[in-house]
């Protein structure tokens, strides 16, 4: 009898390990299905727009920009569906810091970063806002006085609102530089159009699915917070379409592309994408996390000093490797501490 106890023991053990190496497999594949699924719906939906003569502008102020913001907001509203709002705040506050330091850092590296006066006395400070807004709206108990801290679905209308002002600057933007911005949208068949939507719509949904799953049992096996997971790997992982175009623009010496793609990237993470998922769930707020916020605001705030300091309006290449230090320095600290 004993032999048959050890052998379903040894089964269940067996089955166990696979499962869970099956879930870490499916984490890592879930990024790259996530991204590509973005990207194909990003070229079919920009390629449908077209077809119906919406301008080269309009699309990359909707459908592009919204599309690169896809994998951080896919990731989200499945946790804020789940109720893991640990894993949905600490992913878009580990994105926005990811941007700042790590992205621009590296693009800075790779070519100094000149910036557009719009974008050194109108985005950047935007960005700054959002920060501080999340600080501010998170933090009931501290300022309130309250027994809890969250974000509520009105703090989330509230966040909405805002980024229905960005929206318009954006537009507004793009009228006056109607003639330099934009650039050339494919246009491809009605059907293959239709098909890279749908696959970009399946990848994006069970991708999204991968990572949150893969997040969830990664922290309860390691017995870590999924605020860690969220403020590390999946916000690294979900902030690689945002490296790619930084990188590959600054390589290309295209350098307001590469700053001007993170600085919106963090105001829609904030303004866009937790407004929405604050509606799915409050998203309740540790006051531990605090200091990742205040990390974000230090960020966007060290961002436009180092506007001037230097070389006026750009970043250098040994203000990017500060940045890239400091972001090194910032994982080894939550790593000690989370």
């Amino acid at each position: 009898m004993r032999p048959l106890i050890d052998r379903q023991h040894f089964h269940r053990l067996t089955g166990k390990r696979v499962r869970h190496m099956l879930i870490y497999l499916l984490f890592i594949v879930g990024f790259y299905v996530l991204i590509k699924g973005a990207d194909l719906l990003v070229a079919g939906a920009s390629s449908v727009a077209k077809k119906l003569q919406i301008s080269n502008i309009v699309i990359g102020l909707t459908i592009v920009a919204f599309g690169t913001s896809a994998p951080e907001f896919i990731v989200n509203i499945f946790a804020s569906a789940k109720g893991d709002t640990e894993l949905a705040i600490g992913n878009v506050i580990g994105s926005n810091i990811a941007n700042i330091l790590l992205i621009l850092g590296i693009a800075a590296i790779i070519n100094p970063l000149v910036t557009r006066e719009n974008t050194v006395w109108k985005e950047i400070p935007l960005s700054l806002l959002a920060a501080v807004m999340l600080g501010i709206l998170a933090n009931d108990a501290r300022l309130d006085g309250v027994s809890f801290s969250a974000l509520t679905r009105t703090d989330g209308l509230t966040l909405l609102a805002f980024f229905a002002i960005f929206l318009y600057y954006s537009f507004g933007i793009a009228r006056v530089n109607a003639d330099s911005e934009g650039e050339e949208i494919q246009e491809l068949g009605k059907w293959k159009s239709v098909l890279y939507i749908l696959f970009g719509l399946t990848g994006l949904v069970f991708g999204g699915k991968w990572i949150v799953d893969g997040a969830i049992r990664i922290a309860e096996n390691f017995q870590v917070s999924q605020s860690l997971i969220g403020l590390t790997i999946v916000a690294i992982g979900t902030s690689l379409p945002e490296l790619a175009t930084s990188a590959v623009a600054a390589y290309r010496r295209q350098t307001d592309i590469a700053i001007g793609n993170v600085v919106g990237s963090n105001i829609f993470n904030v303004f866009w994408i937790l407004g929405f998922s604050s509606l799915i769930n409050p998203l309740p707020f540790d006051p531990g996390a605090d200091v990742d916020v205040m990390m974000t605001i230090v960020s966007s705030l060290l961002l436009f000093l180092i506007m001037f300091i230097g070389k006026k309006h750009t970043v250098e290449r040994w203000q990017g490797v500060v940045m890239v230090s400091l972001y090194i320095t910032y994982i080894i600290y939550l790593i000690l501490t989370k």
